[in-house]
């Protein structure tokens, strides 16, 4: 993916980057997570709302240029449906949402697991 182009998708809006990100997904079947050294994905807690989420990404430019300044993060791939199985049970389990696509201006689209299965669902059973 070009700089130019990655550059306009994450300076656009919440909601447009989540369409974005559903429509990869449905395409490519892999959402993409930042882990550290250890294996253990990145979760962030966001002080003004009290929140901890999961943030997520269509695809594995984005996620590694998150990683950038980083040296101990990476992108990691999981699949669609080891996702539905294994992660959004854990993922409400412990309390954490879903932070869909974040943008270069620190905008997230906030959602719990359940609503982000539920919407992917919906885009992968598009013709």
């Amino acid at each position: 993916m070009k700089t130019d182009e990655m550059a306009s998708v994450l300076g656009s809006s919440c909601e447009e980057r989540y369409d974005y990100f559903l429509t990869a997904v449905g395409e490519h079947r892999d959402i993409w997570i930042v882990v550290n050294n250890d294996q253990q994905f990145l979760k962030i807690y966001d002080e003004d709302d009290g929140i901890e989420y999961l943030p997520v990404w269509p695809d594995r430019a984005f996620a590694a240029a998150y990683c950038e300044d980083a040296a101990d993060l990476a992108p990691k791939s999981i699949a669609v449906p080891e996702f539905f199985k294994k992660w959004i049970d854990g993922l409400t389990r412990d309390g954490l949402q879903v932070g869909v696509f974040p943008g270069s201006d620190a905008t997230v689209w906030m959602m719990a697991p359940s609503e982000l299965k539920s919407d992917l669902q919906e885009e992968l059973s598009q013709p």
